[in-house]
């Protein structure tokens, strides 16, 4: 005698049908995204490919495309994403460690970390108007490059907070307990032992964060980060430009060959990018292996 009715048979596989579809809905939209993605690329790479060369990587713009480049843009964003990660890694990770190692539970801990998850979704013109008024005008530092970092570190500290408190969170708790019983401390523990156990997992989330970083145009534009600079920075003071910013620029031209140099400026963003990001993972992979 059967343990399964006919009924329960039916209900079975229609919810084994409902998974088949909804497996099937995903694929597609996956591979539709990767597609769309892909005809965005071959575009970019079909109009930006012809313009780059060492012209193009050494000059500053020009009101003439063919002497237009992206030097100071380049620079201007190496000094952003350098900035951005002296800032935001030490205070982010920081910040994680304190809330899972030290902070006790209570009324104020849940505050906190409810505003931090709800910050983690806030559009990131908010942080540009923040930025404008508590960097350039309040502390009067005016449109510099140490207020445009300080600015993306307050977008990206919240990403950095959550992955690095889960990376934490993966630490087994019996690491812990064995540095207790040789007699660490709770700081000698976390510093020595739970630090470099989740140290791969916080740099995955410091990967998604300077990725954010960098592409992001609207806090730059509120903070008035300039369209047009034909110098590089000097020092964390000093006037800049970036990447996004010059690419914006160019395509808000009605030249075709100017939409064509923003094509190539983002070949070159991307570029920028995949070597951060290939450094970053270098590290974490290197670190993975000597834990091992």
């Amino acid at each position: 005698m059967s343990l399964i009715s006919e009924r329960d048979k039916k209900h079975l596989r229609n919810r084994q049908r409902k998974s088949l579809y909804f497996s099937y809905l995903c694929a597609g939209v996956t591979w539709a995204s990767v597609l769309l993605l892909g005809v965005l690329l071959y575009q970019v790479s079909v109009d930006g490919l012809g313009w780059i060369d060492w012209q193009f990587i050494s000059s500053f713009p020009s009101r003439f495309p063919e002497r237009a480049g992206i030097k100071s843009a380049l620079v201007g964003t190496l000094w952003l994403i350098g900035l951005i990660a002296i800032i935001s890694i030490p205070i982010g990770v920081s910040s994680a460690l304190y809330l899972e190692e030290f902070a006790k539970p209570g009324k104020l801990s849940k505050f906190i970390e409810v505003n931090i998850s709800n910050l983690a979704g806030v559009p990131s013109i908010v942080y540009g108007i923040l930025g404008l008024a508590i960097f350039v005008r309040f502390f009067a530092l005016e449109r510099s490059l140490l207020s445009g970092a300080l600015t993306m570190s307050l977008l990206i500290l919240p990403v950095i907070i959550i992955a690095s408190r889960e990376a934490i969170r993966t630490v087994p708790m019996s690491i812990r307990y064995a540095a207790y019983s040789l007699g660490a401390t709770r700081w000698q523990t976390a510093w020595a032992h739970v630090l470099p156990v989740s140290f791969p997992g916080i740099m995955t989330g410091v990967i998604l964060a300077l990725s954010r970083a960098i592409g992001e145009t609207a806090p730059l534009i509120m903070i008035g980060a300039l369209t047009f600079v034909a110098f590089l920075p000097e020092g964390p003071m000093d006037s800049f430009t970036a990447m996004p910013i010059q690419i914006y620029n160019w395509i808000s031209r009605p030249q075709q060959e100017f939409h064509e140099l923003a094509a190539a400026g983002i070949i070159v963003l991307l570029l920028v990018l995949l070597l951060m990001n290939a450094t970053v993972i270098y590290i974490r992979n290197r670190t993975e292996r000597r834990l091992k």
